[in-house]
This record gives C-alpha cells, structure tokens and sequence, in this order.
C-alpha cells in the first residue's frame, strides 16, 4: 500500500483537493492521509465540512499580521516533523500558495516524490500575481508529476523543459467541486438559504483580495464599485476578505451604500449558490475565472495579467484591472447590451469536464504500477 500525503492551507486548495482526495480513497492501494497547514483557518473549515474530510494533522500556523517570510518559515518548521512521522511514497500539492512552495519543497529536501495539482499556471511576472508567480513556478522545479488543467498550461510546461512524460492534461478540479455542489443545490440534496438581495434586481457579485491591490488599487476599486452601486437596477453583494487591507477601505467607501450588502466571507456552498444566482460577477480571484464560465456567468477581471488567459480567449472573462472608469464601463456594458451580455454568458467551460479528480488519482496509480 502507499502513501499519499496530501497538504493545503487555504480554501481554494481545499476546493480542488477535496475530490482528489476522495477519489484517491476508493484506491484500494493508497493510504491517504492529509495535513492542514490552516494558512487560512476559518475559510479552509467551512470547504473542508462540505466534503466531510478531518485534516490528520492539522498544524493550526495561521498567525494574524504575520509576514510572507514568517508564514512560510513557520509551515517548513511544522512540516518536517510531518514528513518524518508518515513517510509518504508521495506528496500533493495544488496551485500556488505559500503552503504550496513549503509543501513541494518539504518533500524534495526528504526525496520524496511530488504531485503538483493544477500545474503549469504562468503570467511571466513575478510581480503579478505576487508571490503566487514565484511559488508555481518553483513547485514545478521540485515535482515529479504536474496535473496541467488545459494544454495552454501544459505547453508552459513543456517550454520551460519539464519531461513531457511527466506532465499529464487532467482538466480543473475546481470544476468538479463546482458542478458537484451545483447539481446538489439543485436538485435540493443542499440548500444555503442565502439570498440577501432585492430579487427583481440584478445581481453583481464582487470578490476582492490580491494583495497587489492593497492601497490605491483597493480605492480605485471601491470607486467603481459605488458608480456601479449608484443604478437603480443592480445590488452588489460583496463578501469581504478578512484582511485588514481589505476590510478597511471596502467598509470606509462602500459600507453607506444602499445597494451594496457586505457580509463576512460565505461558505462554500453558499458561495456557488451566490454566484449561479449572479447576473455579473467581478473579482480578482483565480478560482472564480475558472467558477464562472462553468457557471454561464461574464466575469470582470481586476487584474492586469492572467495565468487563466482560455477563458479570456473564449470571450466569458475580461481583464479590467483596478481602473475605475474601465470596470464601470465593462459592467455597464453587460448589464445594458442583452445581446453582449447573451454572447458572453454562454456556457463554455475550457477548463474541463468535472472528472479531473478521478484522472489525477488514476494517474498516479499508474505511477507506481509502473515503478513497480
């Protein structure tokens, strides 16, 4: 039997891992055990219920005010005991976080394989997303085997000179959570009782975080937001980041806005309930240009770069940076043009069919088949 050793931090790693996790134990020749770094505490455990899966160790580092180089000392430290204690034959890691980085290379220092989940991601500045950028791309030096989610992503691999042997095109699996609690609410197998808007309007979804926003690019931003607040046929529901970076100018500019409902940051399944309900949704986040297209929403982009550019390609996701008369245009734009709006909230998802979870877990069976 083998192990694998499966480590995250924050929600969106908790979103794609969770269906890799449970697909890897319906194996009966893996040993699946998982370790929770808590980058993020209170936002990890709401995805974690949903999937009903209890971290086997979980090392509880999320300090408030704590440094980049803090955070990733303190996840190395807690994590070496880890390694020591399991073993694992291998480790997994997704995307891009600081847990990620601390993760991969963890492992390499103890010459253990590494299973990078949505690999391949790249904006070609280390400056945008930041640190984000550097952490992909120094996972991929340190892993064994990347889950590209598309084959632009692969193709990045494949130039920087990873084996191609290695690199495996699975799909996002992100989509399978996604659609997963999509089908559910749905069908009423769950429910989130989530519904803080005036119904007969339209509604604007807005997720802000990315900490090259901080400042000025969070002002530019609430500016926009409250123009767009100012029609009469919208409601803007914006669930705020806990960062105080964050919190503090969207709650100064927006929190007198009567069209605008801040709340605290949703659980999953309430989030997906959010968005499917949306009619626009505007964000900076990376999960969601991936949610939305799956979704059949338009998506505005408040980043200047993108590492997800398929979606963007497809004509569903639109970069608008933090630059207030460029959002407001945009959204104006899709709430007043039915037929934009109609061309560009077609359903066309690039990012896969929802089985990436089973391919991922199938592929790494077939690796130690193989090393057998």
């Amino acid at each position: 039997m083998k192990k694998i050793l499966v480590i995250f931090g924050t929600r969106p790693e908790a979103i794609k891992l969770s269906p890799v996790i449970l697909h890897l134990r319906q194996y009966a020749c893996f040993h699946v055990c998982t370790c929770a770094t808590a980058q993020h505490r209170d936002l990890l455990d709401q995805v974690l219920s949903v999937f009903q899966i209890k971290p086997d160790h979980d090392l509880n580092l999320m300090q408030p005010g704590q440094s980049l180089a803090q955070s990733a000392s303190g996840i190395l430290a807690a994590l070496e005991p880890v390694l020591q204690q399991e073993r694992p034959d291998m480790v997994l890691v997704q995307g891009d976080t600081t847990t990620t980085l601390c993760g991969a290379l963890c492992a390499f220092y103890s010459r253990i394989p590494v299973g990078h989940v949505e690999a391949g991601l790249r904006t070609g500045d280390f400056a945008q997303p930041f640190p984000e950028e550097m952490n992909r791309v120094v996972a991929t030096r340190l892993s064994t085997l990347h889950f590209a989610a598309t084959e632009w992503a692969a193709d990045n691999l494949r130039r920087e000179g990873v084996d191609a042997s290695r690199i495996h095109v699975t799909g996002n699996t992100g989509i399978d959570s996604v659609l997963h609690v999509k089908a559910a609410l749905e069908s009423g197998g769950m429910r989130s009782g989530y519904r803080p808007w005036p119904a007969a309007e339209k509604l604007i979804v807005v997720t802000a975080h990315r900490r090259e926003s901080f400042g000025d690019g969070f002002e530019r931003i609430c500016t926009a937001l409250a123009c767009l607040a100012a029609r009469p046929d919208v409601h803007l529901v914006l669930p705020v980041h806990p960062n105080p970076n964050v919190r503090e100018p969207i709650k100064r500019l927006l929190g007198g806005c009567a069209r605008v409902t801040l709340v605290g940051p949703l659980e999953y399944v309430p989030f997906v309930d959010l968005m499917r309900h949306a009619y626009i949704l505007i964000t900076d986040s990376g999960g969601i240009q991936e949610e939305g297209p799956s979704l059949g929403k338009p998506v505005l982009v408040m980043r200047d770069k993108t590492e997800r550019p398929e979606a963007v390609a497809a004509g569903t996701v639109k970069l608008v940076g933090t630059d207030p008369a460029l959002i407001v245009q945009e959204a104006t734009l899709l709430l007043d043009n039915e037929g934009e709006y109609r061309r560009r909230s077609h359903v066309h998802n690039p990012y896969g069919d929802g089985q990436a979870s089973s391919r991922i877990a199938e592929i790494i069976s077939g690796f130690f088949q193989n090393k057998a």
